[in-house]
């Protein structure tokens, strides 16, 4: 496990890219899959097992992937012990997301591993296929300042599945455009928000601090703010990578 230059406490921008750029979802079954990932291989425990269980055909007959009672902590399970926070995330085709807050020691190298080596064994035996999906070790930044946090927070769950909707689209019709990314099921905003319960996200630290909106009409002028705001990119530097699709 590699030692980071962050600690408890801390928040830490993480994110990785499809092995080549290729990309790492194929479709909404892979994209289901990395969020089941994201809900239940955040705990201290092996999770494989566990999810071997989830995706019995006999619970999936009792429920839908895209539901809260699918994503619910199954009661007959140990109690969930988290390794890291997960404050937001985005995926997107090639690449994924996370702001996450360390919680405990190497709790999001331990994190990333296991989720890189649960989605990793799940895509090759679905496709065939074997070695790498993502591209080398994950990248981290740590994140300080509340102003910071509300445009890293930002960038991730609402600038970066933006980016998959036509420039003039969002400049000429930003309520449209914002609309549609909460109608998408792969990334954070619509829990966030409360319009959903997947319990994936934590954000009491999150917003203790950085002070964002969590109603839904003021969360979207913030937002708004943000897309207009000519400064954004300049403000967070190396913290937004390129567009990788």
């Amino acid at each position: 496990m590699r030692k980071e230059p962050f600690t408890v406490g801390d928040f830490v921008h993480v994110y990785n890219c499809g092995n080549r750029k290729i990309p790492i979802v194929l479709d909404d079954k892979d994209r289901w899959r990395f969020l089941a990932i994201l809900r239940f291989f955040n705990d201290s425990r092996s999770s494989l097992n566990l999810l071997r269980q989830l995706y019995s055909p006999r619970n999936l007959l009792r429920s839908n992937l895209n539901s809260a009672d699918f994503f619910r902590w199954p009661e007959y399970w140990p109690k969930q012990k988290p390794l890291v926070e997960i404050v937001s995330y985005a995926l997107m085709p090639n690449h994924y997301h996370l702001l996450l807050r360390e919680i405990i020691p190497g709790g999001i190298s331990a994190f990333i591993k296991k989720l890189g080596n649960g989605y990793t064994a799940y895509f090759n035996v679905r496709y065939g296929e074997s070695g790498k999906v993502f591209q080398g070790s994950y990248q981290a930044r740590l994140i300080t300042g509340a102003r910071y946090l509300q445009y890293v927070d930002t960038y991730i769950q609402v600038l970066n599945p933006l980016e998959l909707l036509p420039h003039s689209m969002v400049v000429d019709n930003f309520n449209s455009s914002f609309g549609q990314i909460l109608k998408s099921p792969f990334n954070s905003i619509k829990e966030n928000l409360g319009l959903r319960n997947f319990s994936i996200t934590e954000r009491k630290q999150f917003l203790a601090i950085s002070n964002l909106p969590t109603e839904a009409i003021a969360y979207k002028t913030f937002v708004r703010n943000v897309v207009f705001d000519k400064g954004l990119k300049k403000f967070l530097g190396n913290a937004v990578i390129e567009d990788q699709q």
